[in-house]
């Protein structure tokens, strides 16, 4: 059974990749994950605040009274030489590739095409096989537009391909008014790949302390409906990699994405809810399937339920909508 893939042009031994997650902050766990059966590791993510501020931070410190005596500029060694946050996380890459075969793929959460971006060019230095960028940005400003939001995600994507050669996918928001239109805006901008989609944590209220707390909540198989749905409206509409992330929990999910014409999975939640030896569970449920509905490879089964090849295309668009609704129906008995 051929499992192999490909995604943002990187070869795979199998579709099953680890997400950006806690899961890949420590290089002894990246190594079980491999055993595991992973086929890439995506790193937890450099975030464009961690960036600047321990930037400022060192700069400030760094200059603190070295106006006051003339030695005191000679002092300390070159602000280069220290090794802040963003650092460790380079050096984290380095430690990862030398520990594992598996591809490792750095990951820059911010917003901004400014100074952060030129931490992609270090990850690739530091021997990142590729970079997601999961541009998490939440435009609560009313005056703001969707076209100025577009073009910042645009901008984000074309400065880092201007710093690196490595594969660079893009972690798009699910809240764009023209998702196709967004997703062939990137890829003509050089995207390698999509990943959909982000995840976004939101807020909570307790109602006994009257604060506004945050709230982590797992992702669950309901969840990946709509990753499904995009995806199989996007394959073979753009020319791109694309992985589906968000709810993926069986072998049955696994497939369902590949079917839809997902190149890759991302999985996260599963693996904080099962253990790293559910990498296991998903890549035997994977084949025994192909087995029994008669696929030798991934390759061949890969987009065969897209809009594009799939017998009734309108399932994915507002064509079903109407039928669904009337074939639903109360259980309860009203008198």
């Amino acid at each position: 059974m051929d499992l192999s893939t490909k995604f943002m042009g990187i070869a795979l031994k199998s579709p099953l990749v680890v997400s950006a997650s806690p899961l890949s902050k420590d290089v002894s766990r990246i190594r079980q994950l491999e055993d595991a059966g992973a086929a890439a590791v995506v790193l937890y993510s450099l975030f464009e605040e961690q960036v600047e501020h321990e930037a400022r931070e060192l700069e400030y410190y760094y200059k603190y009274g070295a106006d006051r005596f003339a030695e005191s500029l000679s002092y300390f060694p070159e602000i280069e030489d220290f090794k802040t946050g963003p650092q460790e996380y380079l050096e984290h890459i380095r430690q990862a590739k030398q520990a594992v075969d598996i591809p490792i793929i750095g990951s820059l959460n911010g917003i901004s095409s400014g100074g952060w971006t030129s931490y992609a060019k270090k990850m690739e230095q530091a021997g990142a096989d590729g970079l997601e960028l999961n541009v998490y940005y939440i435009p609560t400003d009313p005056d703001l537009p969707g076209e100025h939001v577009e073009k910042v995600h645009v901008a984000v994507l074309e400065t880092v391909l201007e710093s690196v050669s490595i594969p660079v996918a893009v972690k798009l928001s699910p809240f764009f008014s023209a998702i196709g239109n967004m997703a062939r805006r990137l890829t003509e901008a050089g995207a390698d790949g999509l990943v959909l989609f982000n995840r976004f944590y939101q807020p909570d209220i307790s109602i006994e302390d009257l604060e506004v707390r945050p709230r982590l909540v797992l992702s669950d198989s309901n969840e990946n409906r709509l990753p499904l749905r995009w995806i199989a409206i996007l394959h073979g509409r753009v020319q791109t990699s694309l992985a589906a992330t968000t709810g993926i929990h069986t072998p049955q999910d696994v497939v369902k994405m590949l079917l839809a014409g997902a190149d890759a999975t991302m999985l996260c939640s599963c693996l904080l809810k099962n253990g790293i030896g559910h990498m296991r569970a998903l890549a035997a449920g994977l084949e025994q399937i192909m087995e029994k509905a008669g696929y030798e490879s991934v390759r061949e089964m890969k987009g065969a339920l897209s809009q594009k090849n799939c017998p009734e295309p309108a399932a994915f668009e507002r064509g079903n909508y109407l039928q669904l609704l009337s074939s639903y129906g109360p259980t309860a008995t009203f008198e």
